[in-house]
């Protein structure tokens, strides 16, 4: 057997925990599966006094991380401090530089700033590895770079955040606002004190580059990535979703277009015929389309302790067996810069729901702003939902251009008989 690969972790939140727990307890499965053992050996953290329910007595203790690092008796980095820069991005950098494995679950960090770490990684000779950044258990960065590597990738989607999705399922089934949802979602541990970074889209978005960069072989590119949130959806779209045959689900989406790189998170409604219509709560689901595989579907949890720690402790196997991958698949030199495809230029089929004054003339308003955009009307619902004096209107769309919805929408807003600013949401034929 072959001496023994030393790890060094820094972060010990609950997916640091949870990868020294793993370790320890399938201790002897894991020197079968790759005929070495793997021993923490080092650990680092803010809180040393801490309990956080494991043994770390015999681990050398590091106050800093960048120590940690660069420690002679560490062979390999497990990052798990998060955030896009600062300390985490200085010690990643400082262990590629020493010549050390990295692995890490910091999706932001990969978003930001995956192309300069694998450059690093690269010219140490050394693996990044980042399976746990993105839909937590799922082993989606392996199948991508690994098991799917004889396709022509076409299309990757899924839902990449399992609070957005606890979120929008509970609304359809509940019927309660957003607010007191999220305060559900916050209280039972799935969402947290400031849930900005999930319900905006954000983190779902920092997962989508990275797909997006391992499906079509590009630099990860966060800032080409179009970001919606959810916190405008109501129960009253659940409701009008399933009267149409739909379900709302947050999606982050790539493709390659006539136009570039299309990357979008956002509402979506799905049929409910769609596999991945029927993924609830907190679980996620990534799908890629590829061109001799066709669909595959990846499910499970996509956060959590031990769902996350699993994800880490396949890239550490990965490295005790000794093998090593380009990051995103095809050397950093060999990454595509692939120009960003815009909103303006998708072309979708539209949910709009609309709250106007209950009188004669109003319909014929809205479907002229439609006509002048060249929208053209699919199917349209009127209830009057207790409203008072207003009544909901729902229409869907045949497939048209975005900038032409947009078009329609800002002309029907400005009408004075609608009441609220319009919500849309775009339709996803999956």
């Amino acid at each position: 057997m072959s001496e023994d690969l030393k790890i060094g972790i820094a972060g010990l939140g609950t997916v640091g925990a949870g990868v020294v727990r793993l370790l320890a307890e399938r201790a002897e499965l894991l020197v079968e599966r790759c005929g070495r053992r793997l021993e923490v050996v080092a650990v680092s953290s803010r809180d040393r006094g801490r309990d956080r329910g494991i043994d770390i007595g015999a681990m050398q203790w590091f106050d800093d991380p960048g120590a940690l690092a660069v420690s002679a008796d560490v062979d390999v980095v497990v990052e798990l401090i998060g955030g896009t820069d600062g300390v985490a991005l200085d010690s990643c950098r400082a262990a590629l530089a020493a010549g050390k494995p990295v692995v890490t679950a910091n999706k932001a960090m990969i978003a930001h700033h995956g192309a300069s770490l694998a450059e690093a990684a690269e010219a140490a000779g050394v693996s990044l590895g980042y399976e746990a950044a993105v839909a937590g258990g799922i082993p989606i960065v392996k199948a991508l770079r690994e098991g799917l590597v004889g396709n022509r990738v076409e299309r990757v989607y899924g839902i990449l955040n399992g609070t957005c999705n606890y979120i929008l399922s509970a609304l359809s089934v509940s019927g309660e606002a957003f607010g007191d949802v999220l305060a559900e979602a916050q209280r039972l541990g799935y969402a947290e004190a400031d849930p900005s970074f999930d319900i905006d889209g954000i983190d779902a978005a920092h997962k989508l580059a990275i797909l997006s960069a391992l499906a079509f072989g590009s630099l990860p590119d966060i800032d080409a990535v179009y970001t919606e949130g959810i916190s405008h959806i109501t129960p009253l779209d659940t409701t009008y979703a399933a009267e149409l045959g739909y379900r709302i689900k947050l999606l982050g989406l790539a493709t390659v277009t006539d136009h570039g790189l299309e990357q979008r998170v956002h509402p979506c409604m799905v049929p409910l015929t769609a596999p991945i219509a029927q993924v609830e709560g907190v679980f996620n689901a990534v799908i890629t389309e590829g061109d001799f595989v066709d669909r595959t579907m990846f499910s499970g949890r996509g956060a959590g302790g031990g769902p996350t720690a699993s994800a880490v402790v396949s890239d550490l196997v990965d490295i005790a067996r000794g093998l090593r991958l380009p990051t995103f698949g095809v050397p950093v030199a060999d990454l595509r810069s692939l120009p960003a495809a815009t909103m303006a230029h998708h072309i979708g089929a539209y949910y709009i729901r609309l709250t106007v004054v209950d009188q004669p003339g109003v319909m014929a308003d809205v479907t002229a702003a439609l006509r002048d955009a060249q929208v053209s009307v699919k199917a349209l619902i009127q209830h009057s939902h207790d409203l008072g004096d207003g009544a909901s209107v729902v229409l869907t769309t045949h497939e048209n251009r975005e900038d032409s919805m947009l078009q329609a929408l800002a002309e029907i807003a400005a009408l004075d008989t609608v009441l609220e600013t319009p919500c849309m949401i775009r339709i996803e034929q999956l």
